[in-house]
């Protein structure tokens, strides 16, 4: 095992063009929150900054790294990688309230020249509004997420480093427009979605527990690929699919649940008025 995992991280070279990207990104936030915090200082507060930097950094990690180098042999590294991807990178990148700042933060000539003209198309701007409403933003994230574990699409994306990488993009972004209408970062419409929130959560966890109850129960490997090329890492293929399902179930389950309970304790404390209006605050 010691050696599968060195020979793994022997193998692994940082992908040049993907870090410079991450990089530039988080070099642009950076820039634009310093330049915000000038007029917006209580609105950027510095804990904004660590979310979105880590939201970075965990987006390298999971698919910049020697992790995933180990998401190709082993299945339980794969649910990590896509739980780091769907789970925690959007809901970080969000805290940071990432709109306003990347837009300070690029080149002035740039954000009125090139991006001015399409940030003011009204068709571009209704479609957006569209993109992270609920109930399409629900539907595609889940959507995304049973597709790409059906045993043909999972077999053909590990096969394939194009199709692999494109599975990767549909999941991030599919998982940003699941937390949008949760966190609404700024100059999105702001104000609760209140009870509604809840459902929103507790059914996407549902999702997630029926297909990780699936792999764990199942008595046979799902997943051919990990029985065409067998890990070196001394791991019976179903032990491996049980441990991934079982992280997915567990760690999936925490990321849904916790802040449904969170919004809940939120909701029950507000003083509601006559006709039960809320306050027009984030829940986070």
């Amino acid at each position: 095992m010691e050696s599968a995992a060195q020979a793994i991280f022997e193998e692994w070279s940082p992908p040049l063009f993907l870090t410079i990207s991450i990089l530039l990104v988080a070099a642009v936030y950076a820039r634009g929150w310093f330049l915000i915090r000038k007029t917006r200082r209580p609105q950027f507060p510095g804990w904004r900054l660590c979310c979105f930097l880590l939201g970075i950094g965990t987006l390298w990690i999971s698919i910049a790294s020697p992790l995933d180098g180990f998401a190709d042999a082993l299945l339980s590294a794969h649910m990590i990688e896509h739980l780091l991807l769907m789970s925690f990178v959007p809901p970080l990148i969000l805290l940071g309230q990432p709109v306003v700042p990347m837009l300070r933060g690029l080149p002035r000539f740039f954000t009125r020249s090139v991006l001015g003209p399409f940030i003011r198309l009204r068709s571009l701007r209704r479609f957006t509004h569209w993109l992270t409403t609920p109930l399409v933003a629900w539907i595609a994230m889940n959507l995304t997420f049973l597709v790409w574990h059906i045993p043909a699409a999972y077999d053909f994306a590990l096969e394939n480093e194009r199709i692999h990488d494109f599975e990767h993009l549909c999941f991030l972004g599919t998982a940003i427009l699941f937390w949008w209408p949760l966190l609404r970062p700024w100059p999105w419409r702001s104000g609760s979605l209140g009870w509604f929130m809840l459902p929103y959560l507790v059914f996407a966890d549902i999702v997630n527990t029926i297909l990780s109850a699936f792999l764990a129960f199942c008595e046979r490997p799902v997943y051919s690929y990990y029985l065409r090329e067998p890990n070196a890492f001394g791991i019976a293929p179903l032990t491996d699919q049980r441990a991934g399902a079982a992280a997915m179930w567990v760690i999936g389950s925490i990321v849904f649940l916790v802040p449904a309970v969170i919004i809940t304790f939120l909701l029950l404390g507000q003083r509601t008025g006559p006709q039960d209006s809320y306050p027009v605050r984030q829940p986070f």
